[in-house]
């Protein structure tokens, strides 16, 4: 090992001359050196270099296993001509034979090719600069890296149980089923649902964190086609319980906010002048714009919603934390490689981003973030900030809250409990039955709109989605299905408009429909749906239903907060109506009252006193 050499310029003389005399003996006793074996340590060097030119090289080469010769091409053909461990364990799944001997007096034919130094932040190994040269004459660039994906989703996944065990080959497991959710055409709609949502100042916000409160997670999650991923209503059996809460509920209004279509006006959010322009605009260019704007949006930063992980708000572990547009900006890149509606495998996924150098860092001193008690719970303790650990429950995040909100991939998922193991190891963990509420994200698929959005295409042509079932509606309002599987995003849809009275039966509801056009919902989306799974044209009678349903739905308007004044007599009340300026701010209700509009409350009080007229507290 040496310290001082320099990387960019180092040859092979220089390189064998500054390792100790027991590497090179070790070293000479890989090559057909002739005896008596050299000791001095110049003849050594020169014995190997002799071996390390023309036909010979090629004949050590020849002598390397196949991973062997992997790990030589790829540090042949970085740029710096370093081998990178975690890189290469990635894309191969393995190290090479002989690795971990390289710092150490043993006989690994490696060792010819690949040399140890010790830099800041550990040890790596490089290629000479002269031997490059010699080597790429005939050494063949190793393989593109590639993303395994797949176009049929398996119904259940692997999920390892919980304990201790002699290995992991020892490790029982059970086949857990996923659910599927298809995010683009939800996002189409769900996006105009939200800022219609917004507008009807439904949304309460925390001025410190401008995240939403419990009550708008709520309310969100209501008007979510097919809720959202986990209940929002769950609670805790007991203190030290997790559950999953809001995901997308709690995603959207972050999303309008980064995209500067809605903005906090008191303690609830308000459309700006861009978010009423995005009422009627194409659905698919402003997702396309909230992805854009989140991407580059520095008030945010997703991995605070890994609340297990301590630390992260305060002093040294908050200044600690890197740039969110950073990270962003590699999940993204990562996110444009996948191929177009394919599923992949988040591990294989996470697996593909370090082995095409996607990576990054959370953060600069894992020492200052902890699960429970900061002194044991550390991440800074070897194998507590490991990629999995920490980039990849960022990763997860940034694809299952905010990607997946707005459309860009498909999701298949389950439950969090037990479907990562690998954290449990870590002190402080003993209680958590997940390290990170998407945990149970298991694989993804970029879609058309993930490839607009990521600008992968330069328009957007909505998919057809998958129809597999088939509907029949009567005149008397009921909804069979006759044929083919209702997924369980179109029942929750189904049921956000009508009640069940069978298995395969429901009746559409009035009251149902009338509650959802009335937060936000747009009853087209009820039609569409019925349209697309039933061959024939919908009854007149329902037709009808629906249409006068949702006139009455749209009879009354909000059109903000007033006061209500009551006058002491009649006489008052005449002086007021009677009156140019005090008429034209106020409404008559009733015998003695009026009603102010709440922006003409200051104007009202100030022509009253001029009338000589006060308000009573």
């Amino acid at each position: 090992m040496y310290d001082d050499i320099d990387l960019e310029h180092a040859k092979l003389e220089e390189a064998l001359l500054a390792l100790p005399g027991d590497d090179l003996r070790a070293m000479t006793r890989l090559l057909p050196v002739a005896r008596p074996y050299p000791t001095r340590k110049a003849d050594m060097a020169t014995a190997i270099m002799r071996h390390l030119v023309g036909e010979r090289l090629s004949d050590v080469w020849e002598d390397l296993g196949e991973t062997q010769r992997l790990a030589v091409a790829e540090a042949l053909y970085d740029p710096d001509r370093r081998f990178h461990q975690d890189r290469f364990h990635a894309k191969y799944g393995k190290l090479p034979k002989g690795f971990n001997d390289l710092g150490r007096h043993q006989s690994s034919p490696l060792r010819l090719f690949l040399y140890p130094v010790t830099v800041r932040g550990g040890p790596l190994a490089v290629v000479p600069v002269d031997l490059a040269e010699r080597l790429r004459a005939f050494v063949p660039e190793p393989p593109e890296v590639d993303i395994a994906s797949t176009t049929e989703l398996p119904a259940t996944t692997r999920q390892a149980r919980r304990g201790y065990f002699r290995s992991e080959r020892d490790r029982p497991f059970d086949l857990v089923e996923m659910q599927q959710r298809d995010g683009e055409q939800s996002a189409l709609r769900e996006v105009q649902t939200l800022l219609r949502l917004v507008e009807t100042n439904a949304v309460s916000v925390s001025a410190a964190t401008r995240r939403p409160t419990s009550a708008s997670v709520r309310r969100i999650a209501s008007v979510l086609e097919g809720g959202d991923y986990y209940d929002v209503h769950e609670k805790k059996a007991r203190s030290w319980d997790q559950v999953p809460g809001a995901v997308r509920a709690h995603a959207w209004p972050l999303l309008l906010q980064a995209g500067k279509l809605a903005a906090l006006r008191g303690s609830k959010l308000a459309l700006t002048k861009a978010g009423r322009a995005a009422l009627a605009a194409p659905p698919a260019d402003t997702l396309k714009n909230l992805w854009d704007r989140w991407i580059t949006n520095a008030v945010f930063d997703e991995f605070n919603r890994i609340d297990d992980i301590k630390g992260q708000t305060r002093g040294r572990g908050k200044r600690g934390l890197t740039s969110a547009l950073e990270r962003r900006d590699v999940v993204a890149e990562a996110l444009a490689r996948c191929p177009e509606d394919r599923w992949v495998l988040f591990d294989d996924f996470s697996r593909f981003m370090r082995a095409s150098s996607l990576t990054f860092e959370v953060t600069s001193n894992p020492w200052t973030l902890h699960l429970g008690e900061p002194r044991y719970g550390s991440l800074g303790y070897g194998g507590n900030h490991e990629w999995n650990l920490v980039q990849g429950r960022y990763v997860l995040c940034v694809l299952f809250e905010y990607a997946a909100t707005l459309g860009l991939v498909d999701i298949a998922y389950t439950r969090p409990e037990d479907a990562r193991l690998d954290f449990t190891r870590m002190s402080g963990a003993d209680s958590l039955s997940y390290l990170s509420r998407y945990d149970g994200l298991r694989y993804f698929r970029l879609n058309p709109l993930g490839a607009y959005c990521l600008e992968l295409t330069d328009s957007y042509t909505p998919s057809r989605p998958e129809v597999r079932a088939k509907l029949s509606v009567y005149p008397d309002r009921r909804v069979q299905r006759v044929g083919g599987t209702l997924g369980q995003d179109e029942i929750l849809l189904l049921e956000t408009y009508a009640n069940r009275e069978s298995t395969d039966v429901w009746r559409l509801d009035g009251n149902k429909i009338l509650l959802a056009v009335e937060a936000g919902r747009d009853i087209g989306e009820l039609r569409e749906f019925i349209a697309v799974r039933d061959e024939q044209e919908l009854p007149e009678l329902v037709d009808g239903f629906l249409r006068q349903t949702e006139r009455s739905a749209r009879a009354l308007a909000p059109k903000g907060q007033a006061a209500l004044f009551e006058c002491d007599d009649a006489e008052t009340l005449a002086r007021l109506t009677q009156d140019k300026t005090v008429g034209g701010l106020c409404l008559v209700a009733g015998e003695r009252h009026v009603v102010v509009p709440e922006k003409s409350v200051a104007a009202f009080r100030k022509a009253v006193h001029r009338m000589g007229l006060g308000i009573s507290p």
